[in-house]
């Protein structure tokens, strides 16, 4: 079915209501035309020659084209139902759209077959065809800034406000999407198409497309065309920052971020009459040339003002072009233009936040600092990790001076200086109350508070910190208590002498930007903050990141979950070359056993991101018709192990007809666009060791790949999965034999497709957000009911405003699934969980580490309710996805192979269990050493499958092993010690059984079966595999009595309000109510099990309560 010719309808019929023509053929090779008219749809009797309008005979007029379609044809009628039935066998959640497009790596090889709309929808697509209709494209800054103006006094004018802004940021960015693919394939005119393509700009469907190069050597002094690239990248993350303020009255531009065949576009909508006027007349606030030129406007520092306390932003002066004194409340690069419309943009915002001097040693030497937060840095890091202090003497050249500190890192920073604050305003108040008391002025309790706390060190204990709060709280409003409180602000670099107020100069290590003569000192003080925080960076943050992989606390699967805890740190990627020689540090060598998965982790993502940056560069000489066979042989040269792959040049698949043409067509095969060609597996290697060198300060001591995979124990198929997602490429599902020499791996018919990596703004759904962290809270205090009700709210929140698919929502469930399953409810626990998988292979993808915990967590509710086939088998696909995407060498392995042997043990498959179970605890070993509980588990759990099989002398040896080890960690009066012990009794006692039963065979004759009936072996039962199931996906249930549980609910509370007051509430800082917790619950709850922090290897950890005799352990607690 396609549009007819006849189309579009004469004036005479659509003066009698004819709409559109269609051309239609059937299954039974019957071809009709149909007119769509307002009286419904009917057959008419044109055919391809002549046009007649007129009813065919006989007639058949309905209101539906459906209905129509049957009556013409029955192979329709017949088909089109069995259709309809098997869509409606599929789970609504495979059916519903995602609001943002995910593209897997890896993909089967579809029939490509005729679809006439398809053709239709991809040609209007591609040539922007809906911009000649008048009327029918979006005016996509007045959508996105008329959603952020509607009201949001109350819940339900809130709902409908994010609900749209959800809306149409997700229509904008997948319009910017296919935009942006249409400016890289050459789809689009150029708004100036006789400039160079590089410094083409284009407008397509009313968004704004720019490349990332330098135009006009506009940042030349910085970097050229790398900071260009990094300039995009920053600015979305200043509109990140901006929009989530959510300031009233202050607007950014819609913006997204696509790389595609090694190019990077910037897609932003368009300030109304920005285009009728030059910028540099448009510009009422900032500077346009990186501040020789500033200009200020009063309406914007009154916005700006606003936003600068939770964005720790310092207002400062500059000097413009005649000297004189401008305030900003900003970066000089950040622009404010007042559009058409009379709202107040902001834009350019890449210094949104402090620079990192880390990678600026021109500002390190030229700001006359003497750093003496450095000798602090030193000391801190003493104390906590053994860090050399040559590490923290850290400053080199980086290939653009763009380089940005991140969010996270300034919340954390800020953090710690506060509890630093509260130490020195606490010690000076010893020392006056300890004055005080020398001459009766005092109190000895509040003397002796004061000196209790003083007397320790400051940690983030809330119950010393609640109490140094409230004294330094009550001494701030004593007149004579002022002068510790402006001590304590200026020993820690706070710019309110009064209270306590951290916030960052953007503009110190601007080069070009001048500042008033007076203000020097201030200067000076200011970039020193700067300093201190890139030194706390170096000193608390990476060494704690490692701190916490080494301990379990964080478990990274891929690079992806790599990426995301290095930045809930504040750790930007760059940083990596510094991770991997702290790796190599003799303290933590120590500690990191060969193959451990963090060394590996790091190492695979220095590797990828140098060929990734490699490859961008590599397809831009690259011209389409060759660009398969381009992706192939560079993937060749990375990863397979044929020595010498050659490309092959395309070929024009036409004969040329004169040998003139043929002449010319081979000239254009050896010109510049073919030098991709030459590219070899040494010559790639070399430049992979150069850009790690070069861009992440690291030194790859290998050469060639071949020897760096076996050197850190990397898989083939892990770095190519990574590969394929950092740079959009898509493969044919097929197996790959990259270890062969005999030919190469890869073929041009293996390259899919090339798909876009997209960064864009997420709106948040702050009610719903607020009645989850309500519900985790709840669920920490005991509260199960209470907090399932609120989570379920949450999810009715989060539905209302995202629709059906969304990764918070995905939470959610995941959530409700594990209280369902606390909570006796293992048939609604099933449902929900079913619910998160299928949503989390929509939304994050289906090989990704969430997902994987998703299988595992389903599959536990599936055995709970009794479908143990059905959970083998999701346990087994959670192991053939880890596999692909880290291996077998990771923490997380050693629970699903746990999970795999006790399963198969309960269906008395005990060879293969102990398969899976030895290995299980070969990597507890590993990663957990020979001492810790999850061994001494393992240790049981190989006993039980021994003792089910008969054989006792390995059983005994294994439970000997957890007997001793429960020994050593609880003593012999432990629960688990005394398990541990009945459990070697009864093996003993049916070892010696077995024994005599065994003698008396020999000795009476093999013929007497007399002696048989006095062994028996019972096999295991299903409920004790689940409480081991249980135990090994974090649940454990622990009989309380109502005592028990009220002192465990008043403890939670007490808890939660000390925490609340630190870092909440605070009398003496005006900026703590922006400041979050260091331990949000989102933070943990959102990440699966396993992924999140955990403090302990040990059986119970922090619980909750189920009823009178029920807890819950997370790991994630």
């Amino acid at each position: 079915m396609t549009l007819s010719g006849w189309n579009p309808p004469p004036g005479s019929r659509k003066m009698k209501g004819d709409l559109l023509y269609l051309y239609v053929v059937t299954m039974e090779d019957r071809h009709v035309s149909i007119t769509a008219a307002t009286r419904g749809f009917y057959m008419n009797q044109s055919t391809a020659e002549t046009f007649n309008p007129k009813p065919a005979s006989p007639s058949f007029l309905s209101h539906s084209l459906v209905e129509l379609l049957g009556q013409i044809s029955p192979i329709f009628k017949k088909n089109f139902s069995a259709l309809q039935r098997k869509r409606t066998l599929r789970h609504p959640f495979e059916r519903v759209p995602t609001p943002f497009q995910v593209y897997s790596w890896i993909a089967p090889q579809t029939e490509h077959t005729i679809d006439c709309v398809r053709a239709e929808d991809a040609y209007t697509s591609r040539l922007g065809y809906e911009e000649h209709i008048p009327g029918q494209t979006r005016d996509w800054n007045e959508e996105i800034q008329t959603t952020r103006e509607l009201p949001k006094k109350n819940l339900p004018e809130r709902l409908v406000r994010e609900r749209a802004i959800f809306k149409v940021q997700s229509d904008f960015v997948a319009a910017a999407t296919r935009g942006a693919m249409a400016v890289v394939d050459g789809n689009v005119m150029a708004i100036n198409p006789g400039e160079d393509s590089k410094m083409q700009m284009f407008i397509w469907n009313n968004i704004f497309f720019s490349l990332g190069f330098d135009v006009k050597d506009h940042y030349k002094e910085f970097g050229g065309d790398s900071a260009a690239y990094a300039a995009t990248a920053l600015d979305l993350d200043g509109v990140r920052a901006y929009s989530a303020l959510d300031t009233e009255g202050l607007y950014t531009l819609g913006t997204a971020v696509i790389d595609y065949r090694g190019y990077r576009v910037t897609a932003q909508s368009i300030i109304p009459g920005i285009l009728e006027r030059e910028q540099e007349h448009s510009v009422v606030y900032g500077s346009i040339d990186f501040g020789k030129t500033v200009v200020s406007h009063p309406k914007y520092l009154e916005l700006l003002e606003k936003t600068a306390v939770p964005l720790k932003i310092l207002r400062h002066k500059v000097l413009n072009e005649n000297a004189e004194a401008v305030e900003l409340c900003s970066a000089v690069e950040c622009k404010g233009i007042i559009g058409n419309d009379g709202r107040y943009y902001i834009l350019d915002l890449l210094r949104t936040f402090p620079p990192d001097v880390n990678f600026l040693p021109v500002a390190m030497s030229a700001s006359g600092v003497k750093q003496p937060g450095k000798e602090v840095a030193k000391a801190e890091v003493h104390r906590s990790l053994p860090v050399e202090p040559e590490m923290l003497e850290f400053a080199r050249n980086h290939r653009h001076s763009l380089c940005c500190l991140r969010q996270e890192l300034l919340e954390a920073f800020v953090d710690h200086r506060y509890l630093r604050f509260m130490e020195h305003a606490a010690l000076q108040l010893v020392e006056r109350e300890a004055y005080a008391l020398e001459h009766g002025d005092s109190s000895v309790e509040k003397q002796k508070l004061l000196v209790d706390a003083g007397a320790h060190e400051l940690q983030p204990d809330f119950g010393l910190s609640g109490q140094l709060l409230s004294a330094v709280a009550e001494a701030q409003g004593d007149e004579k208590s002022k002068d510790v409180i402006r001590k304590a602000c200026s020993a820690i670099g706070s710019v309110c002498e009064s209270s306590f107020d951290i916030r960052f100069n953007l503009d110190v290590f601007s080069p070009g930007v001048r500042f008033p003569e007076e203000s020097e000192p201030e200067v000076q003080t200011q970039r020193q903050l700067v300093h201190d925080v890139a030194s706390f960076l170096l000193s608390k943050q990476i060494p704690g990141l490692v701190h916490d992989c080494l301990d379990h606390s964080s478990l990274p699967m891929d690079g992806a979950t790599l990426t995301e805890a290095l930045h809930q740190r504040g750790i930007n990627l760059r940083y990596l070359g510094v991770l991997a020689r702290l790796l190599e540090r003799p303290h933590f060598v120590s500690r990191v056993q060969q193959g451990h998965f963090l060394p590996r982790m790091v190492m695979s993502e220095i590797i990828l991101r140098s060929a990734k940056h490699i490859f961008k560069t590599y397809l831009q000489g690259v011209e389409m018709s060759g660009l398969s066979v381009a992706v192939s042989h560079y993937l060749n040269c990375l990863f397979s192990s044929f020595p010498n792959p050659v490309a092959h040049l395309p070929v024009d698949e036409l004969p040329a007809r004169r040998r003139r043409n043929r002449r010319r067509n081979r000239n254009l095969a050896n010109n510049d666009n073919t030098v991709w060609a030459s590219l070899t597996p040494s010559d790639l290697w070399k430049q992979i060791c150069s850009e790690s060198l070069e861009y992440f300060g690291y030194t790859l001591h290998c050469d060639g790949v071949e020897q760096a995979l076996e050197k850190h124990r990397l898989q083939k198929v892990s770095l190519l999965r990574e590969f394929c997602l950092k740079s959009g490429v898509q493969l044919l599902l097929r197996e790959f034999n990259m270890d062969s020499r005999q030919r190469p791996a890869f073929t041009e018919e293996d390259i899919l497709n090339i798909f876009p990596i997209v960064k864009h703004v997420h709106p948040k759904a702050t009610d719903a957000f607020h009645f989850f962290q309500s519900g985790q809270a709840k669920v920490k205090q005991g509260f199960l009911k209470e907090g399932y009700e609120l989570i379920s709210e949450a999810l009715n929140l989060f539905n209302n405003v995202y629709g059906a698919m969304h990764p918070e929502i995905c939470t959610c469930l995941r959530l409700l699934a594990r209280l369902n399953y606390i909570l006796g409810d293992h048939v609604e626990a099933l449902g929900n969980q079913q619910k998160a998988l299928l949503m989390s292979e929509r939304v994050l993808g289906y090989n990704h580490p969430n997902t994987i915990m998703e299988y595992t967590h389903l599959a536990l509710y599936c055995f709970a309710n009794g479908q143990i086939s059905v959970a083998l088998k999701l346990l087994y696909r959670a192991r053939y996805l880890m596999l692909t995407v880290c291996g077998e060498n990771h923490p997380e392995t050693a629970a699903l192979d746990s999970n795999i042997g006790l399963v198969l043990h309960g269906v008395t498959e005990y060879d293969l269990s102990l398969r899976f179970l030895e290995k299980a605890l070969e990597n507890n070993v590993r990663y957990h050493g020979p001492k810790s509980l999850k061994v001494a588990l393992s240790h049981h759990l190989l006993a039980r499958v021994y003792s089910s099989k008969a054989e006792f002398r390995s059983a005994l040896q294994h439970e000997k092993e957890t007997y001793t080890i429960y020994k050593n960690q609880f003593g012999e009066l432990h629960e688990n010690t005394r398990e541990s012990s009945e459990f070697l009794r009864k093996l003993t006692q049916q070892a010696v059984a077995l024994q005599r039963t065994m003698n008396d065979l020999y000795s009476n004759g093999m013929g007497s079966n007399a002696s048989l009936t006095q062994l028996q072996i019972a096999p295991p039962t299903l409920t004790s595999i689940l409480e081991q199931m249980n135990m090994i996906n974090g649940i454990l249930f622990i009989p309380l009595s109502p005592s028990d549980l009220e002192k465990l609910r008043a403890e939670m509370q007490r808890r939660q309000c000390l925490q609340d007051a630190l870092f909440q509430s605070s009398p003496v800082t005006s900026c703590s109510s922006t400041s979050p917790s260091p331990s949000s619950p989102m933070s943990i709850l959102s990440k699966p099990h396993g992924t999140a922090t955990s403090n302990t290897d040990a059986h119970t950890t922090t619980t909750t309560t189920k009823a009178p005799a029920a807890a819950l352990q997370e790991d994630a607690s």
